[in-house]
């Protein structure tokens, strides 16, 4: 499970499941495409201290689980991890800009869900009771 991460103003443990795929769901990552794809998303999320927890590329979509600091929102993280991918791969491999969606690698849309390492459930209930460790009521 991921771990508490610390800057120099938070603690956190901030784990967000993005999932990305390319404009008209085409088969385009495979082969050498794959393998640069996943090289050019883990190279952005290291100069910006996200660390890649896990990653799967298939032909059509890409599942990214990255832990990412707070300054962070997710549509941006989203939203860099798209711009700089499409820029990079449509750069190296320009045939994928032929067809339908050419100039076009992704479509404008993501989904993004979020974990950390305890339950919703678990955060209402220790909220809940803090009241009874209160010593003032002023």
């Amino acid at each position: 499970m991921p771990e508490e991460r610390t800057t120099r103003h938070s603690h956190y443990n901030l784990n967000y499941h993005l999932v990305f795929t390319p404009k008209y769901r085409r088969h385009a990552f495979f082969g050498e495409v794959r393998e640069r794809l996943m090289q050019v998303l883990r190279e952005t999320c290291l100069m910006r201290d996200w660390v890649v927890l896990g990653m799967e590329v298939m032909p059509d979509h890409v599942h990214l689980f990255l832990s990412v600091p707070p300054k962070w929102a997710p549509s941006d993280v989203a939203k860099i991890l798209k711009g700089v991918s499409a820029r990079r791969i449509l750069q190296e491999f320009p045939k994928l800009r032929r067809g339908r969606g050419g100039g076009h690698l992704w479509t404008p849309s993501f989904y993004v869900g979020s974990a950390g390492n305890i339950s919703a459930q678990a955060i209402q209930r220790y909220i809940e009771s803090q009241r009874k460790y209160q010593d003032d009521d002023a």
